[in-house]
C-alpha cells in the first residue's frame, strides 16, 4: 500500500505548497500531489513540474463543485501533465477530455456533496460506480470512505474493493490516525491520501513539523 502526500488543508492547495514540496522531498516520499483549487494555475504547473522532476508520482484531485468547473480542472491536469487524476463524477466527459493524454483517471464512487467534501451513498451504490468506472476506462476509483454520512467507511472500502477487480483503489479524505491505515490495508486498499491532519500536526501528537509528521506516517508502511 502506498502513501500520497497531499500538500492541501482544508481540500485546498496550501499557497506555500512550492516551499512545502522542498521540505518534504528528502523524504522517502514516492507519491505526492495537491488540489485544483487555492493557488493559482501557474503555481500548480510548478508545483507539479518540481514533483515530476523529482522521480515522483503526481497527482491532482478535483474538488470544484459545479460540473463545468470539474471539468476545466480535466483540462489543466492535461495542461500541466500530472500523472493521475483523482475525484470528479463524470467519467465520460473526463475520459474525453484525458484522451490524447497518458493520465490515468480515478473518479469519486457515490456522491460527493459540498466543501469540505461530504460522501453520500450506500456500499451498494459505490460497487455499483466501481463497476461502471472499470467498464468505461478508468485506472480505478478514489473513494472517500472516511468522509462517509450513509455508511461505515469500512463497509464502502469493501463494497468497492470487490466491485473493482484489478483496479486500483485509493482512499481520500479524513485519515487521521494509525489504526485507519492498517484498516484500509487489512481492506486490501492499494494507496491512501493524508493532507490537512499533518499539517494541523494532528497524525502524530508530539512530533513537530510537517516532516516528522510525514515520517509518522511513512514509519506505518514499514
Amino acid at each position: 500500500m502506498y502513501f500520497v502526500l497531499m500538500l492541501t488543508h482544508d481540500d485546498k492547495t496550501v499557497s506555500n505548497s512550492l516551499e512545502v514540496l522542498e521540505q518534504v522531498l528528502p523524504l522517502n516520499l514516492r507519491h505526492v500531489g495537491f488540489k485544483d483549487i487555492g493557488v493559482p494555475h501557474e503555481t500548480l504547473a510548478e508545483l507539479n513540474r518540481r514533483i515530476k522532476n523529482a522521480g515522483l508520482t503526481s497527482y491532482m484531485e478535483v474538488v470544484s463543485e459545479t460540473p463545468e468547473a470539474c471539468l476545466e480542472s480535466a483540462r489543466v491536469a492535461v495542461d500541466i501533465g500530472v500523472d493521475r487524476l483523482l475525484g470528479g463524477t463524470d467519467i465520460g466527459a473526463v475520459k474525453a477530455i484525458l484522451s490524447n493524454s497518458n493520465i490515468a483517471y480515478f473518479p469519486f464512487p457515490g456522491h460527493p456533496v459540498g466543501h469540505p467534501t461530504r460522501l453520500e451513498g450506500r456500499p451498494e451504490d459505490v460497487a455499483g460506480d466501481c463497476r461502471r468506472f472499470m467498464a468505461e476506462g478508468a485506472a480505478g476509483a478514489d473513494l472517500l470512505a472516511y468522509r462517509a454520512v450513509d455508511a461505515e467507511p469500512i463497509d464502502l472500502v469493501k463494497a468497492a474493493r470487490g466491485a473493482l477487480g484489478g483496479g486500483e483503489l485509493i482512499v481520500a479524505g479524513s485519515i487521521v490516525d494509525r489504526d485507519q491505515i492498517k484498516l484500509l490495508e487489512g481492506a486490501g486498499v492499494d494507496g491512501f491520501t493524508i493532507g490537512s491532519a499533518l499539517f494541523d500536526g494532528d497524525f502524530a501528537p508530539g512530533r513537530d513539523g510537517l516532516a516528522a509528521q510525514v515520517q509518522a506516517v511513512l514509519e506505518c508502511l514499514d
